[in-house]
């Protein structure tokens, strides 16, 4: 099945806007045309969205993607050249989740100390004011 450019954005999530931009930088080389020059894509250019997607996701710029996707484009001969890609961009996006992981330490820390000023401002006003030391009216 042929799909229009809208409704690849749909299936995808992309905007139109950018499927145009992907193809325009050389990411969507295996999208054909119609005779009148409209973009079709298939259901095998959705999966190809679906990896590129994933690798804008995980941090590869746009330039290596592409030179992913000629080395794909080449054929089997460059199996190696590719895996070697994958390799490499799967030790970035360890490398980003460690990073990701300290700054969550980070932001539970912050969090457990502002629940614990909460808690105490809840146990603070809970208290009779004639225990916690406020004179009221009846007082003076």
């Amino acid at each position: 099945m042929a799909y229009t450019i809208k409704q690849a954005a749909e299936k995808t999530n992309l905007s139109a806007h950018t499927l145009r931009y992907y193809d325009k930088e050389g990411l969507l080389p295996f999208v054909e045309r119609s005779n009148s020059g409209f973009r079709r894509f298939t259901d095998s250019d959705l999966e190809w969205l679906s990896v590129i997607c994933c690798l804008k996701a995980t941090g590869m710029a746009v330039k290596q993607i592409k030179v992913y996707i000629d080395l794909c484009m080449r054929g089997d001969e460059t199996i190696e050249a590719r895996r070697q890609i994958f390799t490499e961009h799967r030790h970035n996006v360890v490398r980003q989740i460690k990073d990701l992981q300290k700054h969550l330490t980070k932001v539970d820390f912050k969090l457990q100390h502002y629940d614990e000023i909460c808690a105490r401002r809840l146990f603070d006003n809970s208290l009779p004011k004639e225990r916690i030391g406020i004179i009221t009216d009846d007082q003076e």
